[in-house]
């Protein structure tokens, strides 16, 4: 055999090979830690996504970074340098998240966030234009709690958020749309995510005699305050926001946060839609598919976040690989523009239209309101 007949076996093997890559998906999520609540059905909805995507087998990687937004940064970089992924989905929170942006941009590799902060995907510049994410922005769900305020006779308002990019990022967002709606903010408090008493922040607050307090927290940690106002005998409403959509909340805060308002995806209460809401249809197939393996009652609208990732990424895929191969850059490349290119996609949470300057795509259509009542959530249609 000589020279030129070797050269041609190795383009055709090199070609073969190219051609039956695997797409590699890393993910990064909080599994363990205090957003655990939030990462398990994030973790679960990852098994439930397709293992092959235009032909191309699929290999998902992932790794819990126990709510830490240093193992976040760590995992990161090892799905990237040692297991090759051609697209990162994570992390949980928003914290780990705006921590992973340099990551992915200097690698060149997309990323789907699944925390709600607009700061991972505003403003617009070159690191940014690698990420995406899929929760509904804060001042998105912001609008939707001052509207409900304003409808109900709220005026004064206390707030109390985490100590970090969480809470921060929600008192902004909604400084904003009180400021619209003209309720004053009489009060502004902050806790860590692990704090096992917020006595101080609580006594506080009810001396401002707040007709409303809200809760800028995420996962069973954001039951703290609520069920230390409830114990100092707070009667005004109690609002939380989408950041506490899932059973565990519920679980841990029993009794407690009864009567509670938040904003949410249609998927927390698709069941209880009319059928004329556009997003029913298909945050009702994530449900049935989720409780399907999980089990009756068992589903959440973080997972709801995962599965949307998914979905994202599943219609982008394909026109990537018209113009590239999996492992490649010019495939991370093209799915980066893919991703940025996908249209009216509908999703467990609303209707996803991306473009250059808006890297989540969501509408008003991805957001109802509801109420605990009875130990469940109760769908409040809009008012009047």
């Amino acid at each position: 055999m000589n020279n030129f007949q070797r050269l041609g076996i190795a383009v055709l093997s090199a070609t073969a090979f190219a051609a039956h890559a695997d797409i590699n998906v890393g993910v990064t999520l909080s599994a363990t830690g205090p957003a655990a609540s939030l990462g398990i059905p994030e973790k679960n909805t990852i098994a439930l996504m397709p293992k092959t995507i235009g032909g191309q087998k699929v290999n998902y990687i992932v790794l819990d970074d126990a709510s830490d937004t240093t193992a976040a940064v760590s995992n990161t970089r090892k799905l990237i340098s040692e297991n090759k992924v051609d697209i990162v989905l994570g992390s949980t929170v928003t914290p780990n998240s705006l921590a992973m942006i340099d990551v992915v941009a200097e690698a060149k590799v997309p990323m789907i966030s699944m925390a709600a902060s607009a700061r991972i995907v505003e403003p617009m510049d070159d690191k940014r234009k690698w990420v995406f994410k899929t929760p509904q922005n804060d001042i998105m769900m912001s609008l939707a709690i001052a509207e409900h305020m304003a409808a109900n006779g709220v005026k004064s308002v206390g707030f109390i958020g985490f100590s970090d990019a969480y809470g921060e990022g929600w008192f902004q967002e909604f400084g904003k749309a009180a400021a619209l709606k003209k309720l004053n903010i009489s009060a502004n408090e902050r806790y860590a995510r692990n704090d096992t008493s917020v006595t101080g922040q609580t006594l506080k607050l009810i001396a401002a005699k707040p007709d409303a307090i809200l809760i800028a927290g995420s996962g069973t940690p954001a039951a703290l305050p609520q069920k230390a106002l409830k114990e100092r005998g707070y009667t005004g409403k109690v609002y939380q926001t989408h950041g506490v959509a899932n059973s565990d909340f519920l679980r841990v805060g029993g009794k407690d946060v009864e009567g509670t308002f938040l904003p949410s995806g249609p998927m927390l209460v698709a069941a209880q839609l009319p059928d004329s809401n556009p997003v029913k249809k298909s945050a009702t197939s994530y449900v049935n598919a989720y409780e399907a393996a999980n089990g009756k009652g068992t589903v959440s609208t973080f997972g709801g976040h995962a599965w949307d990732a998914g979905l994202i990424m599943n219609a982008a895929v394909p026109v990537a690989l018209k113009k590239a191969q999996p492992g490649t850059p010019e495939f991370r490349a093209a799915l980066r523009d893919a991703l940025e290119g996908v249209k009216d996609l509908p999703g467990a949470h609303g209707i996803f239209t991306m473009s250059a300057t808006d890297h989540l795509g969501l509408d008003q259509r991805a957001r109802v309101m509801v109420k605990i009542e009875n130990g469940a959530w109760k769908y409040q249609p809009s008012q009047p």
